[in-house]
């Protein structure tokens, strides 16, 4: 036992001296930042004030909606205020500000924020409208709400996205990313996104930060709204660098559509893989001809050559 305490101590001492070395990783002036489950708790939070039928507080017991409501405005409110204060010190507008002037912008936010909840819910409406009209699967709405990742990856960039218009630094993208490591979908929350958005599957789909999206546009897993470039990195800071992607659009699996001036028109349908890396008119059909398959068997290779653009149904991947 005390040469584990030995080599314990060997660790310490070896980790310790690692930690010296002045690097950003290495800072020790953190306890003012904010804190990742406390976001994800206060996600959750806001769900239950979205949905108040579906998902109730299970530590308290009310006996009216009046009490229950009240009670989770008053906690989101306070954890909001806390967590939106730790950030408001990386927006340059508050570079000198007092922890009393950071603490009462933040509340003014948080204020604000809770009187934009009917507005994200009457956007989520739409969306699980989306949802159960495009998705035969779906049993009932019910079965949305409880189990669908995309409607809650739609919900969380919802919310995210409100903070991100009233100038929150890190707790969107918290909120967001958060999402993408439970349900797999990656919507940066500084997208544009209009009513009836459904994502279908939703896995590897990801969605960057200046993409415009209409209204009642259908995408499916492995779908990427993107930048066509990023080797300037931060030079590209804050320019238009993902698609617009018009009302009416269906994008089926595996598509990548690149590019800040690439604008997908009205009514078009984006067909399975396609790499889209210009603009394509309203109402057009886009798809991959001519795709050569080869398969190798015995030390024998045969290609073949086959024709992709079908059927209408072709278009309907799952």
């Amino acid at each position: 036992m005390s040469e584990l305490i030995k080599q314990i101590r060997d660790i310490t001492d070896l980790l310790l001296d690692d930690y010296r070395q002045g690097r950003y990783i290495d800072r020790e002036d953190t306890f003012s930042q904010p804190d990742r489950q406390a976001v994800v708790d206060i996600c959750e939070k806001i769900q239950k004030l979205i949905f108040p039928g579906f998902y109730k507080a299970q530590t308290y017991r009310y006996y009216t909606r009046e009490n229950s409501t009240s009670t989770l405005v008053e906690d989101i409110l306070y954890n909001l205020t806390k967590q939106i204060t730790l950030t408001l010190c990386y927006s340059k507008k508050f570079a000198n500000a007092s922890d009393a002037e950071l603490q009462a912008e933040a509340q003014r936010i948080s204020l604000e924020f809770l009187k934009r909840i009917p507005k994200i819910r009457e956007f989520i409406e739409t969306d699980l409208q989306a949802e159960f009209d495009g998705d035969p699967a779906a049993e009932n709405k019910d079965d949305i709400i409880f189990s669908y990742p995309g409607l809650y990856a739609i919900m969380i960039y919802r919310i995210a996205h409100e903070l991100v218009l009233l100038e929150v630094p890190m707790i969107p993208r918290m909120m967001t990313e958060a999402a993408h490591a439970t349900t797999g979908i990656d919507i940066n929350p500084g997208a544009t996104i209009g009513k009836y958005f459904f994502i279908d599957h939703g896995t590897g789909i990801v969605i960057g930060e200046t993409t415009e999206i209409g209204e009642n546009v259908k995408i499916y897993q492995g779908v990427t709204l993107g930048a066509l470039s990023t080797r300037k990195g931060q030079l590209l800071h804050g320019v238009k660098r993902h698609p617009t992607i018009e009302d009416n659009v269906t994008i089926y699996s595996g598509a990548s559509i690149l590019g800040g001036e690439t604008v997908i028109g009205e009514g078009a349908l984006i067909g399975a893989n396609a790499f889209i890396t210009s603009s394509v008119p309203a109402g057009a059909r886009v798809s991959i001809k001519n795709q050569e398959l080869s398969v190798k068997f015995d030390g024998v290779a045969k290609v073949e050559k086959r024709e992709l653009e079908q059927k209408e149904n072709w278009f309907y991947v799952i």
